[in-house]
């Protein structure tokens, strides 16, 4: 109880951070539609996000090496401040592209604050506690974003304040924080073949991890809103992504240390097929079933981060682990840059139901490329424990590398 008190200005302000960053995206679609943008520009501002977060990713330790812990999360935050406020000062698609830049920068960088904050005080003793806890507070985050929306207002100015006053929020506990800063790791180098070289399926795993990912949160909203969603039920159908990929850690991280993890991303790539097309075919044909249909395809889509990270981690010595945790990081935001812009144009030609047909092939393709490594080598490696892997900076291995190595024989353990 009291490691957990002594990082609650941590955890808090990843929270608030979480929900102001995460909530401007459903609202930015929302405004969009509302303002006359095209489908194309508003998957514009998702890439423009994940552009600014890999950017984030790898600025975010340097400049902590130069100004310190409290300094850089206060820099970043106030960058997120400043793009949410100035939305409406300048109303257009390039203009709130610049600013989702700065979004996602914000959002690495203060993951990588927080979570080179926490490495550095956890103890062997109170990882694996610290670390549930993070994630708790962090999909907790994530969760409440989705649902933000439901009650902001589409286009207004009011609502954009309200997210940037969050953002400021966020400032208060850790810069008043009594904690002592620690000292500041060394950022870890971006080796992205490193990745390749350990497991070429976990690379392209999470290549298809971020096309699942971040077409849907960045791009579902315009699907929600052609279907005849409003925007409350929006909220809960991105909400109820998110919380079926939480409810299948557990699940899927118990079969992940059971089985060979090739044949889990296998069969969870099938389901997420299964899902598309069932999503495709059943339509808006009730509120109820597309919510259950967002739920499915969290459940069979969201984890498969994590199972491909498992298993390219397999292949990893122990020094490797964070320069190889920083690959992974590398090839997601590549296909997180990429997602929201080739859906939102799909859907522009071909209807909504394109946003599931893209991620289906998607998800097919990495069926196939499945199949063809297991004919080329055996599972081998030196097996891990399975552990849900966030994506929220480069650092995060650090915290991750000592819960992989530690399996005593209890299974998924820290999901």
């Amino acid at each position: 109880m009291r490691m957990l008190i002594s990082f609650s200005a941590l955890f808090l302000s990843v929270a608030l951070m979480q929900l102001a960053t995460g909530g401007v995206g459903p609202l930015d679609v929302l405004s969009g539609i509302t303002l006359g943008f095209s489908t194309a520009q508003i998957g514009l501002l998702g890439s423009a996000h994940f552009l600014g977060f890999f950017i984030g990713c790898w600025w975010a330790p340097r400049l902590m090496g130069s100004v310190g812990h409290s300094r850089a999360f206060a820099a970043f935050t106030a960058t997120g401040a400043i793009s949410l406020i100035a939305h409406f000062l300048w109303i257009d698609p390039w203009g709130w592209a610049l600013m989702r830049i700065a979004s996602g920068l914000c959002v690495a960088g203060c993951y990588t604050v927080v979570e080179a904050w926490l490495q550095a005080k956890v103890t062997n003793e109170t990882r694996g506690r610290a670390m549930g806890t993070y994630r708790i507070v962090d999909m907790g985050g994530s969760l409440c974003a989705q649902m933000v929306i439901s009650v902001l207002e589409p286009a207004s100015y009011v609502s954009y304040n309200l997210l940037a006053i969050i953002c400021c929020a966020a400032l208060l506990p850790l810069t008043l924080s009594k904690s002592a800063q620690p000292e500041t790791p060394d950022a870890p180098r971006l080796r992205p073949m490193l990745a390749v070289a350990s497991s070429p399926l976990a690379a392209a795993g999470v290549v298809v991890a971020a096309l699942s990912s971040a077409s849907f949160r960045m791009v579902g909203p315009v699907y929600g809103a052609e279907v005849g969603l409003a925007a409350d039920q929006i909220a809960w159908f991105l909400a109820a992504f998110v919380l079926g990929g939480a409810l299948a850690q557990y699940p899927v991280g118990w079969l992940a240390d059971k089985f060979d993890r090739r044949w889990v991303l296998i069969w969870l790539s099938a389901a997420a097929v299964l899902s598309c097309f069932v999503t495709i075919f059943l339509g808006p044909s009730s509120t109820t079933i597309i919510m259950m249909n967002a739920g499915l395809f969290g459940l069979t889509a969201f984890p498969i981060y994590s199972v491909a990270s498992a298993h390219a981690n397999d292949f990893a010595t122990s020094e490797e682990r964070v320069e190889l945790a920083a690959a992974l990081m590398f090839f997601y935001a590549l296909g997180a840059i990429a997602a929201p812009l080739v859906a939102s144009g799909l859907i522009d030609w071909f209807g909504p139901a394109a946003l599931f047909i893209l991620i289906a092939a998607g998800h097919a393709v990495l069926i196939v490329f499945g199949l063809s490594r297991m004919r080329v080598r055996d599972s081998g490696g030196n097996r891990t424990r399975y552990v849900y892997a966030p994506r929220t900076s480069f650092t995060i291995g650090r915290l991750m590398g000592r819960q992989r190595e530690k399996r005593n024989g209890q299974g998924p353990g820290d999901v």
